[in-house]
């Protein structure tokens, strides 16, 4: 079968890269893609908020799946325009997707429905949320309410830091629009896990754990960005850890969805913090993130092809989902300046072919005068895949070392946290 998928960073090229494998699938498309895609997939070039274009071209081209990355067009009612169409997508509606686009939304959900979260309050009043943050002091997180790539968040250890947070996104509008409403969380204390799962309705299969490293430099410093750099699995997060995340999570939120007329179908992303008292949701996204799915996915034992069919005609509880026992490290290498301002357009040195143990996924690469280029904030995604997360990571660093592109900066500490506690656990 044919199938397209929307999107052009890190997480499709991932997806691109998975479903290629399917001895289902004849042949991949991708809109918009990027440099990388296009080694594996025929690029079109239709942007992924074009719902009419698209439509059109899966009809064109006797599409049998369509494979939505991005949140932009999910919120924006992409599968409910493909499925009025007759055209099989995959993702949740429009309804459904506000489980990402509103935090204020995803917070009252949870509370309605007793599952594990921070405190909270939402805001549309500049002074009132304010007010409420002296009153209640650092730390705290403040969060634009609406989309906002991922950096629409700030973990404020001081009031100052705070109040800058609050004034940007209320006062200066820096995300457009997304910080209107901002709510004004607890700070949550622990370690981070992100736990994706595909669902139909109420039926709930979870992937493998993955571990995040939001902030830009090493140590977790600085600005928050969509991502540097996640592994799998995180050995330091036993089973019962995992499992109460599910049970008391993932499936009741699923069910809270279909409770209040909004059944979710297709892959919920639960960031998660796991405190002394259990896991808690940081937030819940409707999509893969980026870029969990590049450590996730090359784990993933099954056809994608198959599980992505199976939900969207209703019959996810018939699979069987499996997983490899390998361990995987992504390290992203971003542009000079990011998460803020950068140039762009920097030729990308010492690019090595994929392998069965390495592949280089692209998020934001063009092709110019038959070069590779940079073209977005996060460049590439080097992902490896060994015995144990030590080698995956010895794998990716080594790749990593022999690319280049002006500015490029990256963190050099992924998984490095979870291999000094397995080590601490030997001794």
């Amino acid at each position: 079968m044919k199938v397209l998928v929307v999107g052009g960073g890190g997480r499709e090229h991932a997806l691109v890269w998975k479903l290629a494998q399917s001895p289902k699938v004849s042949r991949v498309y991708c809109a918009p893609g990027n440099a990388g895609i296009a080694q594996v997939a025929e690029c079109v070039p239709i942007g992924v908020n074009d719902f009419a274009a698209l439509a059109e071209f899966a009809k064109k081209e006797s599409i049998e799946l369509t494979v939505v990355g991005p949140e932009d067009p999910l919120l924006g009612g992409i599968v409910d325009y493909f499925e009025e169409q007759g055209l099989k997508i995959f993702g949740p509606k429009k309804e459904a997707a506000l489980i990402e686009g509103s935090k204020a939304f995803a917070k009252e959900l949870m509370k309605k429905y007793n599952i594990p979260t921070g405190a909270y309050c939402a805001f549309t009043d500049y002074e009132a949320a304010l007010a409420y943050v002296r009153e209640q002091g650092a730390p705290i997180v403040i969060k634009a309410d609406g989309l906002a790539a991922g950096k629409g968040v700030t973990v404020a250890f001081t009031l100052e830091e705070a109040e800058e947070a609050l004034r940007a996104m209320m006062v200066d509008d820096v995300f457009s629009g997304a910080g209107a409403r901002v709510v004004i969380e607890e700070y949550l204390a622990g370690e981070e896990m992100t736990l994706l799962s595909f669902v139909d309705g109420e039926t709930v299969i979870p992937m493998v754990p993955s571990q995040d490293h939001k902030p830009v430099f090493n140590d977790d410093r600085g600005p928050n960005t969509g991502g540097m750099g996640t592994y799998s699995p995180v050995p330091h997060m036993d089973e019962l850890v995992v499992r109460r995340a599910i049970d008391e999570i993932v499936i009741p939120t699923a069910k809270a969805m279909v409770a209040e007329g909004r059944p979710f179908r297709g892959i919920l992303y639960a960031g998660l913090m796991i405190t002394d008292k259990g896991p808690k949701v940081i937030e819940f996204n409707a999509r893969f993130g980026d870029p969990e799915t590049q450590v996730v996915l090359p784990r993933l034992a099954s056809d994608l092809a198959d599980i992505f069919l199976a939900t969207v005609n209703g019959r996810l509880d018939e699979c069987r989902v499996e997983w490899k026992k390998d361990a995987t490290v992504c390290v992203i290498m971003a542009s000079e300046g990011y998460p803020g301002s950068y140039l762009k357009g920097r030729e990308i040195n010492g690019l090595p072919e994929n392998t069965d143990d390495v592949i280089v996924f692209h998020a934001g690469t063009a092709e110019k005068d038959g070069r590779i280029v940079t073209s977005g904030g996060r460049v590439l995604g080097v992902t490896a895949i060994g015995e144990d997360l030590s080698e995956a990571q010895r794998k990716a660093y080594e790749t990593v070392k022999r690319i280049s592109f002006v500015g490029a900066h990256y963190r050099t500490d992924i998984g490095a946290k979870a291999l000094r506690r397995a080590e601490e656990k030997t001794k």
